[in-house]
């Protein structure tokens, strides 16, 4: 195959390796992305509130939950400063804050969260300090932790906690979003690296599907679930006002 031919194929074979794993996440997944989202729905039920957490790149699919049109109001992010995202600079500080003990231990003592809520904490590698210990001092709290990471990464590469252990050892419930060690789909002569990663799409569809399946779990409860609307459509700004309003007490991006 000429090298111009291949180049031309590369954004099928992307598409092609994406809807490959989120496949096989749908097929062997399935069953505890609905405890998860059911796990929502009871701690949603019974009056509990729900984060989520990511470092870096993870932190997109967490991120990507909240106050997001179709997606459930009470639905919180737990940031940690120059953590989320790559807005800090230099952007390797992020990467560098993972790796410091005791960081998770001060986030969860200054944050919201409390005895009976959910933590979903989503690292790819779970190997890094900073989501096993969140995982680790949330769980002494009572709170319960849901992680979304590969587990693959516990057979190919080492601890970075001095514990040993990975995110996927810590939590009540661990969905596995299957990406290969190293999050890149392709390769190319020519190219000495692969690339095309696929964790975040992965990842953000997983995060949709436990939010979804959620929401349904409420409504078959006859619990109204708490989806805001996109302010873009007639009426939207009035509805998300009323779910706000009516879940003040556990929504905390507003405050």
């Amino acid at each position: 195959m000429a090298e111009s031919d291949r180049s031309d194929r590369l954004a099928g074979e992307y598409f092609d390796a994406a809807i490959d794993l989120l496949r096989q996440v749908r097929d062997e997944e399935g069953d505890r992305i609905t405890a998860a989202g059911r796990l929502i729905a009871d701690t949603v039920a019974a009056g509990g509130r729900v984060f989520s957490f990511g470092a870096g790149h993870s932190s997109l699919p967490a991120q990507d939950t909240v106050y997001r049109a179709g997606g459930l109001a009470i639905m919180n992010l737990l940031s940690v400063p120059g953590v989320v995202g790559v807005d800090v600079r230099p952007a390797t500080l992020g990467s560098a804050l993972e790796r410091v003990d005791g960081l998770a231990g001060a986030v969860l003592d200054t944050s919201p969260l409390e005895t009976g809520d959910v933590l979903v904490i989503i690292s790819l590698s779970g190997r890094n300090s900073l989501p096993v210990e969140m995982a680790m001092n949330a769980r002494a709290l009572g709170i319960k932790v849901i992680g979304v990471t590969s587990v693959a990464y516990a057979d190919a590469t080492t601890s970075r906690h001095a514990s040993g252990g990975f995110l996927k050892d810590h939590c009540d419930l661990v969905l596995d979003s299957r990406i290969p060690v190293g999050d890149a789909e392709l390769t190319m002569p020519g190219i000495d690296a692969p690339f095309a990663p696929a964790s975040t799409v992965v990842t953000s569809t997983i995060m949709q599907a436990v939010v979804a399946t959620a929401a349904g779990a409420l409504a078959e409860r006859g619990i109204d679930p708490p989806l805001l609307r996109s302010g873009n459509v007639d009426g939207g700004h009035d509805w998300n006002a009323r779910v706000m309003s009516e879940y003040a007490d556990r929504i905390f991006y507003r405050q």
